[in-house]
């Protein structure tokens, strides 16, 4: 199926979720374009993601996005060495738009099929840039923290004959940091996606308003054989529940509802919008929990980094986006001597030119999907 000579570009399909996109994307390198296509004002009024709402929304946009990063790639679509998508996770329907359009477009131009984890697009989003910007892109064995709306997991990568190879030691055991952070934002009358207003407003804050300790995670007893070290576990339910305690204890609901309502009675509010409506305790409040979430992540990733001799780390998803992590990160791994990539913004959330990245290992190896490829909405890596 794979031509003899090849133009080393790969169309990626991203539909796991609440966005859109595809990308072309040159030896997984060189990235000729990425269009996404947001859904963020659909699930806003409803404060999370509405599964059918997505699949709808997904139905509406794969054509036109995928004809637009033609377009701004400049080329077409007997250009293209193959076709990558993502296999999952993520949810089922949704992953579905992506992936029947995209063996639609295999078996119609007689191109290869390439099924790639949401979780390793991530990585790859940050190798893609390294690769371009280092002659030796970034040393291996790598710790990896991928950490969205719906996923916080620690992988250690190792890059092999050409191929990556994953090997998961943490995760989490409830809500990955992006839902806290939504779930917390919701809670305090703020908009969707929480993660963008959390960051915006805990620079107005004191971080240290509220003493949240560190989490404690408690478990089943530890098999070594089969599972994650519970020192890199994580779990963000409980921090969860105790800003609703603080809430419920410092009489929050009033302000909080009047706070809710005035935003919704703009057209398209932000983050700005809603600095005048938060009084200093709600700003303290807001900035202790991000600093609490950071103190976890940071804690549990460099521990892992030194237990796995991490020879550097990448931090990768949406709130990889968040400022105070960025800083926070650097500050610590520029201690340690660790080298430390993150990917640029608009790859940091959810976006096709990492898929396509990824793929380009699996197309130089031969490793096609078959005919039979269906939506894996809970996928494992590694």
């Amino acid at each position: 199926m794979q031509a003899a000579q090849t133009t080393g570009l790969i169309l990626g399909i991203e539909s796991s979720c609440d966005e859109t996109s595809a990308a072309v994307v040159e030896r997984g390198e060189r990235v000729l374009s990425n269009v996404v296509a947001s859904q963020i004002r659909t699930h806003a009024r409803y404060g999370g993601v509405v599964p059918e709402l997505a699949s709808r929304e997904h139905l509406q946009n794969i054509v036109p996005v995928v004809r637009a990063a033609l377009e701004q790639a400049g080329v077409t679509l007997d250009a293209i060495d193959a076709i990558a998508v993502t296999e999952g996770p993520g949810l089922a329907g949704a992953l579905l738009v992506g992936i029947l359009y995209a063996k639609g477009l295999a078996f119609a131009l007689n191109k290869p099929l390439i099924a790639i984890n949401h979780l390793e697009g991530h990585i790859h989003a940050v190798l893609l840039e390294t690769r371009a910007q280092l002659h030796d892109g970034i040393a291996a064995p790598l710790l990896a923290l991928v950490v969205s709306g719906g996923h916080t997991h620690l992988y250690l990568a190792e890059e092999r004959a050409g191929l990556w190879s994953y090997r998961n030691v943490g995760k989490t055991l409830d809500d990955a940091a992006g839902e806290a952070f939504d779930k917390v934002a919701k809670l305090l009358g703020l908009g969707y996606p929480g993660g963008p207003w959390i960051d915006a407003l805990a620079a107005h804050g004191d971080a240290h308003a509220v003493a949240f300790g560190p989490i404690n995670i408690k478990q089943k007893p530890y098999r070594a054989s089969t599972e994650t070290s519970p020192r890199f576990l994580f779990s963000f339910s409980g921090l969860k529940t105790a800003v609703l305690r603080y809430v419920e204890t410092h009489a929050m609901r009033e302000r909080i509802e009047a706070r809710r309502a005035a935003l919704a009675a703009m057209e398209n509010p932000n983050a700005q919008d809603a600095l005048p409506l938060c009084d200093a305790e709600t700003l303290g409040l807001i900035a202790s929990f991000q600093r609490a979430v950071i103190d976890d992540l940071l804690r549990k990733t460099l521990a892992a980094a030194e237990t796995f001799h991490a020879r550097s780390l990448i931090v990768s998803g949406g709130v990889a986006a968040n400022r105070e992590l960025r800083r926070r990160f650097t500050q610590e791994a520029a201690q340690r001597a660790l080298p430390l990539a993150f990917p640029s913004i608009a790859l940091s959330t959810d976006n096709a030119a990492m898929i396509a990245a990824a793929a380009w290992p699996r197309f130089a190896a031969g490793e096609f999907a078959s005919a039979a490829l269906n939506a894996a909405p809970s996928l494992k890596l590694g």
